[in-house]
């Protein structure tokens, strides 16, 4: 493990080339991991486990969508795709990676097969950290672990896929076997991390739910909607209103920042672009660090779970969403977008040749 200086601030983490994918193989050669669900995290944890030359068995309920999903990512039922019940009891390490609404309704059948010495892995905090919500209290005789990778399974996937790397963190809830450590590092090399920070499950969930709810989505939705919505009141046109908006950031700018960190993407804009945003940004830092506030109260209070826990345990939650999801894909702003995307160079026919 090294240690990171971040501006007088130690980290522990862990890099690849300090923790290779061998060592991770050979540490987990004996286990037999199983990916509890397979949504939003599990296809690209699974897939690149798979990939990297680990036992990996899916357990997914059936009929569904997911388990269609497994079938055709090459997962075999019978053999490689089991119901989650089977898959726990075949495993060694349980990667529970359902939603956290589901992972409380699946929590009784998860739990009797976690029998000594086994390992029940989470990539997100909620479900422990709010335990006195959720029910879900590990037994005392497992691991309890932690890979959360920074972004979705989609983008660990297609990181993995194009040579890269997607950061994660790491947490150790309880060291039941002497041997968390190396298990919890391991699972994420094999998943995908470029490299892994060192955090705990409190910590985690609360920095999560506060991203996802600020500069993740939440904020930076509303950010594009407020600024878009004035300069359509003003005049301009939906195209120039996009443009302006969302594209230039998301094609041009962020990419810089993704680059070499916004100091550098400021030096490659113009003079006048420099002077603004220097002038403007700190505005509107302290526009918003009173809701940032306001919303990390909040999530450490439990509020944001109880309401997540309530919202998405509902038996018509999924047809709620898609109206939430409807409203914004029906928006102008997102429709123009759609527009945009669609005009990309990358997305046109190749121009047919004149002779």
């Amino acid at each position: 493990m090294a240690k990171l200086n971040f501006g007088g601030v130690e980290e522990n983490v862990v890099t690849r080339d300090e923790f290779p994918i061998e060592k991770a193989r050979e540490i987990l050669k004996d286990e037999t991991i199983a990916i509890i669900g397979y949504g939003v995290q599990g296809p690209g944890q699974s897939l690149n486990l798979r990939d990297n030359g680990f036992n990996v068995i899916i357990g997914q309920r059936s009929p569904s969508q997911s388990w269609d999903k497994a079938i055709d990512d090459g997962w075999v039922p019978g053999e490689t795709l089991f119901s989650i019940e089977e898959a726990c009891e075949r495993a060694t390490v349980i990667q529970y990676l359902l939603s956290d609404a589901a992972q409380i309704s699946q929590w009784e059948t998860v739990k009797k097969h976690l029998t000594p010495g086994k390992a029940l892995y989470f990539s997100h905090g909620f479900a422990v950290t709010y335990s006195d919500r959720t029910g879900i209290v590990p037994p005392k005789d497992v691991d309890v672990i932690l890979i959360a990778p920074k972004g979705s399974g989609t983008s660990l996937r297609r990181m993995f896929v194009a040579g890269k790397g997607l950061n994660s963190s790491y947490a150790i809830y309880q060291d039941a076997t002497g041997r968390a450590f190396e298990r919890v590092v391991a699972l994420g090399i094999g998943v995908g991390s470029g490299y892994l920070f060192e955090t705990n499950f409190k910590k985690e969930v609360y920095s999560d739910l506060t991203g996802e709810r600020g500069s993740l989505m939440g904020a930076i939705q509303g950010l594009f909607a407020a600024q878009y919505d004035l300069l359509r009141k003003r005049g301009h046109s939906p195209s120039e209103a996009f443009n302006e908006t969302v594209e230039e950031a998301t094609q041009s700018l962020y990419p810089l920042v993704a680059e070499n960190g916004m100091d550098w993407m400021y030096a490659n804009c113009s003079t006048t672009a420099q002077r603004g945003a220097l002038d403007w940004w700190k505005k509107f830092r302290d526009a918003v660090a009173p809701v940032f506030e306001e919303l990390y109260d909040s999530v450490a209070a439990g509020n944001e779970a109880q309401l997540s826990i309530d919202s998405n345990s509902q038996p018509d939650y999924r047809v709620k969403l898609e109206e939430e999801l409807k409203e914004l894909r029906e928006s102008e702003m997102w429709q123009a977008g759609k527009t945009v995307r669609s005009l990309r160079p990358e997305n046109q026919p190749e121009a047919a040749l004149v002779d």
